[in-house]
């Protein structure tokens, strides 16, 4: 093995840990909201992360895998505490909490990245894959788990179809925000939760 391999390697990468690492990843979403996923460069993230480009180089390959760690990372910042989801004991609290609050759909940094991402799942198949693989498919179970504890308690309808319904808020809200021009609102969210789905789920209030 070359020393050019050896020195690429991810057994030789020196690690990037604790605030650095939060630190590069939260400006890579920066950048990735500011200016979309064609126009962003790993000499971006350096720039506005104030750090050598070299220094991103020795823990990502590329952009690919920065921009999915920089998304998971958001999505684990600020939906888990101490690694447990969300859970108030009631499925109306839980998706307003798990979609109004940081890292939601009304978070704005999280907003300003979705058109950004779309494009990138268009035209990036190797981004595609990574992105439903690493950081949607947590999502979605993330989600389903909400209706799975919610049927648990008796407060949805046995034979309701999780697979199915747990992805429609979120479908919901962003196809209101690409084709009708509606940005995601807490009202709004909670709209679409009252009058949609939990009627759907079969909860009666």
């Amino acid at each position: 093995m070359s020393v050019q391999n050896e020195a690429t390697s991810p057994q030789a990468r020196p690690r990037i840990e604790g605030d650095r690492q939060s630190e590069i990843l939260e400006a890579a979403l920066a950048v990735l909201s500011e200016v979309g996923y064609d126009r962003f460069t790993m000499d971006a993230v350096a720039l506005r992360a104030k750090a050598s480009k070299a220094t991103l180089y020795r823990r990502w390959n590329g952009k690919v895998q920065l921009v999915i760690d920089a998304l998971h990372h958001d999505h684990e910042q600020h939906h888990y505490t101490e690694h447990r989801p969300v859970d108030t004991g009631s499925l109306r609290e839980d998706l307003i909490a798990a979609f109004c609050g940081e890292g939601g759909l009304t978070d704005k940094p999280e907003v300003d990245a979705f058109g950004a991402i779309l494009t990138a799942i268009s035209r990036d198949a190797e981004f595609a894959e990574a992105f439903r693989t690493q950081v949607l498919a947590p999502k979605l179970a993330g989600t389903k788990a909400l209706f799975e504890r919610a049927r648990e308690r008796g407060e949805i309808r046995d034979d309701l179809d999780i697979e199915l319904l747990a992805p429609a808020l979120a479908g919901i809200v962003l196809h209101r925000f690409f084709l009708v021009g509606e940005r995601p609102t807490r009202e709004l969210v909670t709209n679409v939760i009252d009058q949609i789905i939990l009627p759907a789920a079969g909860v009666v209030r």
